[in-house]
């Protein structure tokens, strides 16, 4: 009866450690972030904002009028840009906060940009 009882309690734990495996994956608890290179935002749409990050590091875009070029680096949910380099076209009617992003933050499937003071100056999603 006691052999019985081992053998049991031997088949449950190993099945019990077999489904706790079966949900590890080796990754943190936390989900893990999307590479976020490619497009956001609809390109080549006179007055709207769109950014193109290449996994490379570059990134080139318009803030609804300006062209722009520059860096970006991802570090989990946080995406820190270099200095951009604009043209400086004046266009009347168009908020131009894309060029003033200093970091993002990736919010559920959103690119939620901040300036140098980390005021929220806009969004972006992706161009799928």
């Amino acid at each position: 009866m006691k052999r019985h009882r081992r053998a049991t309690a031997l088949v449950m734990l190993t099945l019990a450690g077999a489904a706790l495996g079966a949900c590890a994956d080796g990754s943190p608890s936390s989900a893990s972030v999307d590479d976020v290179a490619g497009i956001w935002g609809m390109q080549d749409t006179e007055g709207i904002a769109s950014l193109e990050l290449a996994e490379d590091g570059t990134a080139t875009g318009t803030d609804g009028c300006n062209r722009m070029t520059g860096t970006w680096e991802q570090n989990g949910t946080q995406v820190a840009f270099g200095e951009w380099a604009t043209t400086r076209m004046a266009c009347q009617s168009v908020d131009t906060w894309l060029s003033l992003a200093v970091k993002a933050t990736v919010e559920g499937e959103n690119l939620v940009f901040a300036d140098e003071n980390g005021i929220e100056i806009g969004t972006l999603q992706p161009n799928s």
